[in-house]
């Protein structure tokens, strides 16, 4: 008998040491709204580029993936009261959110740009800054800044989702709506008999990973952006989720992005 609780007790402390070692999870916040790098599969399950990349840097830290769905306009404070670890969700690195956040060094290079109406004759951006015209932007974003910053004159729509920002145009109840580059070329893929795409960017603009200000897993994640780049992760999640993307940048001589 005093074998048999011997041995019990034992294994009660090897299960208390494996439990103390087990790493947490690493909490991920991120918007699934945003095609093809947040999003979710026909099941539910979140998937894209930024949840690859999470996924690759879990592993890289040793530690489960957990994915928390949250408001682009949410993750910030998210992550400045501890409920998420990281942000991963096409965050651009800005001055503003510098100031609350602390950023990794950036992983993607891209900008702003329009999408227009069909019937819109403009050009560039200072075509729309104009008395008379409506320009739509998501709230959060850096279209939103952008346009409370530099457009006084047009009337400016500031609306929660994406999909919505993109009906305005393709209703023609606005002349042109704010977004990436990518974003930008994916809506006019899907509309193109009312909309326009104007790739070329009026504003450059890098993401980064969001961390809590001093962070002890900056360093960490810099590492792993640095190593995952050199051994081809990048390119590989570029020929996996942006092909076609890949292909007309490359087309109208407009750099790509990883």
């Amino acid at each position: 008998m005093r074998r048999l609780i011997n041995l019990f007790l034992a294994c009660l402390v090897l299960t208390g040491i494996c439990a103390d070692a087990a790493e947490p999870p690493l909490r991920v916040g991120m918007e699934l709204g945003y095609p093809p790098f947040e999003m979710r599969d026909e099941k539910g399950q979140a998937q894209g580029v930024s949840v690859d990349l999470a996924r690759a840097l879990a592993e890289s830290l040793g530690r489960p993936l957990e994915i928390q769905n949250l408001p682009f306009d949410g993750l910030i404070p998210a992550l400045k009261t501890g409920k998420i670890d990281l942000i991963i969700s096409s965050m651009t690195a800005t001055e503003e959110r510098a100031r609350v956040v602390d950023f990794s060094e950036p992983y993607l290079k891209t900008g702003l740009c329009l999408l227009v109406s069909a019937k819109s004759d403009a050009k560039t951006i200072a075509d729309l800054n104009k008395s008379g015209k409506t320009i739509v932007v998501k709230k959060g974003t850096t279209g939103f800044l952008y346009a409370a910053k530099n457009l006084h004159a047009p009337k400016v729509l500031v609306l929660d989702k994406e999909a919505a920002a993109v009906l305005e145009v393709v209703q023609e109840k606005a002349d042109a709506f704010i977004y990436d580059q990518m974003s930008v070329f994916s809506h006019w893929k899907r509309n193109q008999e009312t909309t326009r795409a104007l790739l070329e960017p009026f504003q450059q603009e890098s993401w980064a990973i969001g961390l809590p200000k001093g962070s002890p897993l900056r360093e960490k994640v810099n590492a792993f952006l640095k190593s995952y780049r050199e051994s081809g992760g990048f390119e590989k999640l570029g020929d996996r989720w942006l092909a076609e993307q890949k292909s007309e940048f490359k087309r109208l001589g407009i750099p790509f992005f990883f």
